[in-house]
């Protein structure tokens, strides 16, 4: 287990992969402390701080005098890289899948055009898909692009296509994204996509993805089933200064 990285955090990695991959079944007895620091020759410390970390990624439940148990896992999407979501769910095993409901061309409004960094009233490309892993919904995606690279999505099958596949086949190379995330309530077009009631609980990831010269490639409304898809944050501590949060996923392509 020798590593650049935090003891514990190679800990982590290695339970996690036992529950993603089977080895330890929904609702097995995680081992105990001390089973694991004499599996793996380490102290109570790093053991005791992987497991808080699949729990509090909803991958174990239990603690405080009650033996842990694996959870059903939700997939993790990582805010500490810049991946695809076709990237992701093929990482976690899934066949990426999508279906376009509407690719069009319009004006844009001034809300539009101002996260686009363009003048009102310039032509942009929207896109509204459904993000799938294998035949399950995930993730309805709402997509604005600027005409420059929206363009060469207009003539593309984007039900087998990847966006960011076919941008950078065209010299657009999405390289870092601001994102914020919050909750909102499943609207009636979302929750006929999605499978749920409307009013059902989504997680909207807001997206502004920029190239090498700070352009901005493009504005994402993304929604999740909480269900289906969970978020991890890195934070890091510059020298002498405050607390950073790190963001630059998850994406559509």
């Amino acid at each position: 287990m020798a590593s650049k990285s935090p003891l514990h955090f190679k800990l982590y990695e290695e339970l996690a992969a036992r529950i993603h991959s089977g080895e330890w079944k929904q609702g097995e007895q995680v081992p105990s402390e001390n089973s694991l620091t004499e599996e793996f020759g380490v102290s109570r410390g790093p053991v005791r701080q992987a497991l808080a970390r699949l729990r509090s990624e909803g991958l174990i439940v239990g603690g405080r005098g009650v033996s842990p148990r694996v959870q059903k896992a939700v997939p993790a999407q990582s805010f500490d890289t810049y991946v695809s979501f076709t990237e992701w769910a093929e990482e976690l095993g899934f066949e990426p899948r999508q279906k376009t409901i509407e690719v069009k061309r319009m004006l844009a409004d001034e809300a539009i055009a101002a996260e686009l960094q363009i003048a009102p009233g310039e032509p942009v490309v929207f896109v509204l898909r459904v993000r799938m892993f294998d035949d399950e919904p995930v993730m309805l995606e709402r997509g604005t692009y600027p005409i420059e690279s929206g363009r060469h999505l207009l003539a593309a099958d984007l039900d087998t296509s990847s966006i960011y596949q076919i941008l950078r086949e065209n010299d657009v190379y999405p390289i870092s994204a601001k994102n914020i995330i919050d909750a909102v309530a499943a609207t009636e077009q979302e929750a006929k996509w999605m499978g749920v009631a409307p009013g059902a609980p989504l997680l909207r990831v807001r997206r502004s993805s920029f190239d090498e010269h700070g352009d901005v490639v493009d504005v994402v409304d993304n929604r999740y089933l909480p269900t289906k898809a969970n978020f991890a944050v890195g934070n890091a501590r510059g020298p002498g200064g405050p607390l950073a949060r790190v963001a630059a996923g998850p994406n559509p392509a």
